[in-house]
Formats: structure tokens, sequence, C-alpha cells
């Protein structure tokens, strides 16, 4: 379950103790044997599952040790969010919920533990003010994405913000043996889904005022990741996505943006990754790897009334990995 705030606290607080840098400190770095096991080992897939993971993701606490302040951003307001049980999408989630809103989550069924911890969590933190709907769905197909907007409105009556999130990655060093499968199922995760659920979340998105769509691509879009080719060249294409839809949109006021992460502390990331590379998630510029809060935050100000007049931009929160 997520961290607590004391317990945020305590590790921010041990730094300078002998005790390992905290979360938010320079030079943290989750342990890249323990991660990897507890995503099943070298042969692990993803998306990966955040229940099992040994050191847990900071989904609603600010790098000074405070919990998340909310201001009401999202009072009556609904949020649709692909992979919303965990990572980016489950802090996403809490921190709309937090906001005011009512929530759907998309994810897969394997990751249903992670889905109703996620649920748990938010009923806890609003006292059931927010309500959370589950929906087990794989995204690579069309007729999913109509569902879950359906069953978003027949639950709640509308869509405010549609947070396209889901994403899976695999490390591959040489296009010669990536797999044609790979390649086509990445880009069916990454790409095809934001098409899907964007077409059918428009026609609701279009009768609120205010209502706008958020896509999660990569800083690897920006610098070229060698080893995640498909992956990469998927998060390239969102950028594209993003900038094209927001133009096309823009007469209807709705606006389009993109987050494009660095290195997060998610569960993707010990399941697709090698212990090397686990072992350089502290290697930016800040010497540590974000936490999900820290790109939940930015999302929310790109769906809130605070960023009215931002569309078609990439906002990017990577740590100083890239400079646009």
């Amino acid at each position: 379950m997520q961290a607590t705030a004391d317990a945020v606290k305590s590790a921010l607080g041990d730094k300078g103790q002998g005790s390992k840098p905290g979360p938010f400190d320079r030079g943290y770095q989750p342990d890249p044997e323990a991660s990897k096991e507890s995503q099943g080992g070298d042969d692990s897939r993803p998306p990966g599952k955040q229940a099992p993971m040994p050191d847990k993701p900071i989904d609603d606490i600010l790098a000074d040790g405070t919990p998340y302040k909310p201001a009401g951003k999202f009072e009556g307001r609904v949020w649709l969010i692909t992979g919303g049980d965990s990572g980016i999408g489950r802090a996403t989630a809490i921190l709309a919920a937090l906001e005011g809103a009512n929530v759907s989550i998309v994810y897969l069924s394997k990751e249903q533990k992670d889905a109703e911890e996620t649920r748990d969590y938010i009923t806890q933190k609003t006292q059931g003010r927010s309500k959370v709907l589950l929906l087990p769905l794989d995204v690579k197909v069309e007729a999913n994405a109509i569902k879950a907007v359906e069953e978003t409105v027949a639950n709640f009556g509308r869509i405010d913000v549609l947070f396209n999130n889901a994403a899976q990655q695999l490390e591959n060093h040489d296009i010669t043996t990536l797999d044609s499968k790979q390649w086509e199922e990445t880009f069916q995760v990454n790409m095809h889904h934001m098409f899907y659920f964007s077409k059918a979340a428009l026609p609701y998105l279009k009768k609120n005022k205010g209502a706008n769509i958020v896509n999660n691509a990569s800083v690897n879009a920006f610098i070229g990741r060698p080893d995640l080719l498909d992956y990469t060249s998927t998060k390239g294409s969102i950028v594209a996505f993003t900038r094209a839809l927001a133009m096309q949109q823009a007469e209807h006021d709705i606006r389009v943006n993109a987050i494009a992460p660095g290195p997060i502390v998610t569960p993707l990331v010990p399941s697709t990754f090698s212990k090397e590379n686990l072992s350089q998630l502290n290697s930016g510029p800040l010497g540590r790897p974000g936490q999900p809060v820290e790109m939940a935050t930015c999302i929310i100000f790109l769906a809130s009334w605070d960023a009215s007049y931002v569309t078609g931009n990439t906002l990017h929160a990577n740590g100083g990995q890239y400079v646009h």
C-alpha cells in the first residue's frame, strides 16, 4: 500500500544519518536485485505489479515530505485513466480524486490487486466522496475503449478528462533481433489505444466546458533511447498525435497536451529493465529517479483550468535529462 506521510517524512529525515537516501534525495536508488525479483526475476514481463515492489512509489507526498494539498480543481468532474492501477496512472487517479473527481481506471485483469488497492486508497483518503470505477479491459481492442467510455458515462454521467497513460516496453539492443510481433504490440498498447480512447471519448468531452485530453509520452522520444527502439518510436508518435489532435480539436475548445516523463519509479521499470539498467536510474542530473507524484502534479496542472491557455504542448518532467 502507498507509503504514509509519516513514513516518507521519516525517510527524508534520515538524510545524513548514515541511512540510504530517501526517495526524493540525491543518490536514491531502488534496489535493482530486489526490484527485479519482485516482478518475477529475469523473465518478468510488462506491465508489472506495484503491490510487491519493495521500494514503494510515492503517490501523494511531495518532495518536502508534506501531503499533497488539493484545492477542489475537479469537483463534480470525471476522469478516465488508462493504466490507472499503478505507477503514474495510479498517482494521477489519487490526486484527481483528492481534487474532487470521480475516476474510472482501465487496467489488465492480472493487475486486479493493484486496481483494488488504488480504489480502496482513494476511498479511504476521500472518505468515500470520490468514487472509483474499475474497468479490467485490454486497451489494444478498440471495442474496449468504447466500452470504457460508455460505462464511465453510464456510472458518472460525463467525462471531463481523458488521461491516455497505458504503455509497455521491452529491452532490445538490435533492430535485426526485434521481433515484429513485439513492435506491433508495443504500438497497439502505447499509441493505438490513444487513438481508440480519444475517438470514443471526444463526443462526450465536447459536452463539457474545460474538458481535455492528456497523453503520456516520454523523454525517450527526444533523446532516442537505443535499447527501447519500439517504445521510443511510439512515444515520438504520441507527441505528434498530441500536437495534431490539439490543432484539430481547438475549434471545439478541447485542449490536448502531453507529458514526457524521465525515469520514474513504477512497476513497468523493474518488470522490463535489466538489472544493469535498473542500477542506473539515479544517473541523471538530479541524481535520482522521479516519483509518480511528481508526474501526477504536472498532469493535474495540464488538465485543470490553470492550464486553460495551454494546448498542443508537451511538458518535459525529466529531471534535466532533456531541455526543450
